[in-house]
């Protein structure tokens, strides 16, 4: 029998995954999600995001949806207002970020090193390179030698293009650095190891404290692994439908793909719709 889980009455904000989830594969806004935006605002809610992505990265999505709440990026390593200012962030310990770079090379993968405001990486010939930058908006700085970047790294990505070395990369890297990371793929070709509190839970916890809203009344929206954590925290959940079958198991809801208008069907379904209407939708039950 299907489990009935009635979510909170009041739906105050609602947070979003952006890659996979709020934007295309081509990494744009489509136009129905500008409006779904919109109609978000317009009724009232709170709307922010959480992303892999650093602060910078997210600029154009912040002025594009006329974001005027506290963003969350690396994961939740980073806390910024919507202008970039800091608020709060987590950087990895020196010789944890050091062992994560030593585990994604022995591994056969590509490191990448995030530290301050750089994107750091030795080899500019490599896979998804042309692709993150087309995404984050800014471009990466060629170093000889991360050193100097591990001392303020907020996240360490291993990056390949085969999905199931990284797979297993994940559990080697969850098992060697065990409770002084966070390890988690925010897309199968990247495995993300920021620190212990720079994650989804924590940052949906921390956007709810500065947003003044119960953690009861926020609906989250993702499509990842890394997305997990906030849904274990949020008051309504829902699953894209390019979302892991992981992730899709743990949602109230389950959306259509970033492909073919996921997000805003979401918003039109289970958001706005339900707030007009004044009736909650149901876990379990029809929308």
């Amino acid at each position: 029998m299907t489990s009935i889980r009635t979510v909170s009455s009041s739906i105050s904000a609602l947070i979003s995954d952006v890659d996979g989830t709020l934007v295309t594969d081509e990494k744009d806004l489509t136009v129905r999600t500008k409006k779904a935006v919109q109609a978000v605002h317009a009724a009232g809610i709170a709307f922010t995001i959480i992303s892999s992505r650093p602060p910078r990265g997210l600029r154009t999505l912040v002025d594009a949806l006329a974001i005027a709440t506290p963003i969350a990026g690396f994961n939740g390593g980073v806390l910024a207002t919507p202008n970039g200012s800091l608020i709060k962030q987590h950087l990895l310990a020196p010789s944890v970020a050091r062992r994560a770079v030593e585990i994604i090379n022995a591994a056969g993968a590509q490191p990448w090193v995030f530290a301050e405001v750089d994107w750091l990486l030795l080899d500019p010939c490599r896979p998804y390179i042309d692709f993150e930058e087309h995404t984050v908006r800014f471009p990466p700085t060629v170093v000889e030698s991360f050193e100097r970047g591990l001392d303020a790294a907020v996240k360490i990505v291993g990056v390949s293009q085969d999905f199931a070395l990284l797979a297993e990369l994940e559990g080697t890297a969850r098992t060697s650095l065990a409770e002084n990371a966070t390890v988690a793929r925010s897309q199968h070709y990247y495995l993300d190891i920021t620190h212990p509190l720079a994650n989804k839970g924590e940052a949906l916890s921390e956007l709810a404290r500065l947003l003044a809203v119960p953690l009861p009344e926020i609906a989250v929206i993702g499509d990842g692994a890394n997305d997990l954590a906030m849904f274990e925290r949020s008051g309504l959940r829902i699953a894209m439908g390019n979302a892991s079958p992981e992730l899709q198991r743990s949602a109230d809801f389950t959306t259509d793909t970033n492909a073919d208008e996921g997000f805003a069907n979401a918003v039109e379904r289970f958001i706005v719709g339900h707030v007009e209407r004044g009736n909650p939708p149901r876990a379990g039950g029809p929308a």
